[in-house]
């Protein structure tokens, strides 16, 4: 039986720094082992715990998709001890996965569906996954109209510019990026994401909204989703709230009778609202 608080081995190829603040950076891991790769098989929505030996470990959402072989992204706010520590490797650094935890977006579900996902700040990277992977041309002709809104405080702090730059010339996504407030050279919208959702306005018609931000964000934004016609089982959201083990043994992360880290962190709206209001 695999030991679940064994991490697997890989190695830190790529340290970039995503923001201008410097205070998030994505980190590119590769395997060191062919088995290793081929037993970490994930789907976009899941996480894992990623170790620095010596320092300890930290969950983070997998910002790449399976999509994308050979390697894993992750890409990390500076918030802590652990944290910290990983946005100071350097390149080459041997560094431990554990993994794939977690459930994942429910992608059989949202077949032949239009999605609007909605995106703010660093709380990005498995709606990066999730978007890479529908964008694939082995999956894009089975999903509809692919609506993203993706918002943060000024373009220094948005997240995959280059990708971003790349989404917005496909005729197959519909990419609107939005800033709180005005900054000069910035040709997109300004707005935060709740009324900028309302302004596009995606139809709810045949569709599934998967949302991703900060708190204050999802507060603001669900009344929108729901004026707009989504009904709670098709809101799906993404938490990551005190999530320490990862495998539903510490009982950190329990909201009533769930685990974030075990029966998440993918909840439809529904879900949630059956459990306390402890999210």
């Amino acid at each position: 039986m695999k030991n679940p608080y064994l991490p697997l081995p890989m190695r830190l190829v790529k340290n970039f720094i995503e923001t201008e603040d410097n205070l998030i950076h994505t980190f590119t891991l590769e395997f060191l082992r062919e088995e290793d790769e081929k037993s970490f098989q994930y789907l976009p929505g899941q996480f894992a715990e990623v170790s620095v030996f010596g320092t300890g470990e930290a969950p983070f959402g997998i910002a790449s998709s399976p999509t994308e072989p050979g390697h894993l992204k992750f890409s990390v706010a500076k918030v802590g001890v652990v944290t910290t520590t990983l946005h100071q490797l350097p390149e080459g650094t041997i560094l431990g996965v554990r993994g794939p935890l977690g459930n994942n977006y429910p992608l059989e579900e949202f077949k032949g569906k239009n999605l609007v996902v909605i995106g703010g700040g660093f709380a990005f990277t498995t709606l990066r996954s999730l978007i890479t992977y529908i964008l694939h041309p082995e999956h894009r002709g089975d999903y509809g109209d692919l609506t993203v809104i993706y918002g943060a405080r000024n373009p220094g702090l948005l997240l995959y510019k280059e990708e971003l730059a790349e989404w917005e010339k496909r005729s197959d996504i519909n990419l609107v990026c939005t800033i709180d407030r005005p900054v000069e050279g910035w040709n997109g919208r300004v707005g935060f994401v709740p009324a900028v959702t309302k302004e596009v306005a995606p139809s709810a018609n045949n569709a599934y909204a998967v949302i991703c931000g900060p708190p204050v964000m999802i507060k603001f934004t669900m009344p929108v989703l729901e004026e707009l016609g989504f009904p709670p089982e098709r809101i799906i959201m993404s938490l990551e709230n005190r999530m320490k083990c990862g495998i539903g043994m510490c009982g950190r992360c329990n909201v009533g009778n769930k685990y974030v880290c075990k029966d998440g962190p993918v909840f439809t709206r529904a879900q949630l609202n059956q459990l306390p209001n402890e999210y």
